[in-house]
């Protein structure tokens, strides 16, 4: 393949890349916990065309080489932790990490994954889940016949059951 074209090429699959990355990132713009991400890119190897001092005429000699680029290649596909905006939600069970820091869930298959999606329900089994299912770790249970739940700053529930104090 002619270098131009081969260099050209790996320009626009590398733009290529970037366009699905956006694309991505405006597509879940309004999803719950998500982190938008950006690719990275670098060089690809240079051809040493022209030593640098090689004669350029009879007389005269290059002060620098001539270095021909190879080409550019994705290298990563990074996440951008940085704190998004907090939306204020009419369910009791959502909540938001602000600053650093990660929820943990259990997914199906049994391993243990993190998260910084806050849209909490309750699932049938009255277990606190995850919008995607996943339930929160440790276990938190909620009784069929709660009428209250609340969620402190710092992660503790309460739920008031008729008949009783809030526990």
């Amino acid at each position: 393949m002619n270098q131009a074209l081969w260099i050209a090429k790996t320009g626009l699959e590398a733009q290529q890349n970037k366009m699905s990355t956006i694309a991505n990132n405006l597509s879940n713009a309004s999803t719950s916990g998500f982190k938008r991400s950006r690719a990275v890119f670098e060089d690809l190897l240079y051809q040493n065309v022209r030593q640098v001092g090689a004669q350029s005429s009879q007389d005269t000699q290059l002060a620098s080489g001539f270095l021909l680029g190879m080409g550019v290649r994705t290298v990563a596909t990074e996440k951008i932790f940085s704190q998004g905006a907090l939306v204020q939600s009419d369910n009791p069970l959502d909540v938001a990490i602000e600053g650093q820091g990660f929820l943990q869930v259990l997914r199906p298959d049994g391993t243990m994954s993190y998260t910084r999606d806050g849209a909490f329900q309750v699932n049938s089994q009255g277990q606190v889940v995850t919008s995607s299912g996943y339930a929160v770790q440790p276990v938190i249970t909620i009784p069929d016949n709660a009428e209250g739940i609340t969620i402190g700053t710092d992660g503790t529930v309460s739920v008031k059951v008729p008949g009783q104090t809030q526990m």
